[in-house]
């Protein structure tokens, strides 16, 4: 069975184990597949990847709220009544 590797580059349990550190530094902050043998495992991916992602996944929440909400009928409301 062949995996599809959704990285850049792939890394070895044994060898992240090792030396996590220069595994990240060699990545130059691009995600890494993690693999047991030859297998994708998890996926290391540096923190400023990971919020970016975080962010766009939140735009596209709000970016659905939006949309599902575009055909409502506006209720009026007076800063009193709040």
């Amino acid at each position: 069975m062949i995996d599809q590797l959704l990285a850049g580059s792939g890394v070895s349990i044994s060898d992240l184990k090792k030396n996590p550190t220069a595994v990240i530094e060699a990545a130059g902050g691009f995600p890494v597949a993690v693999l047991n043998r030859n297998t994708p495992a998890a996926y290391l991916v540096p923190a400023k990847a990971w919020e970016e992602l975080m962010d766009r996944l939140e735009d596209i929440e709000l970016a659905e709220l939006v949309r599902a909400r575009a055909d409502e009928v506006p209720v009026p409301v007076s800063l009193d009544a709040l």
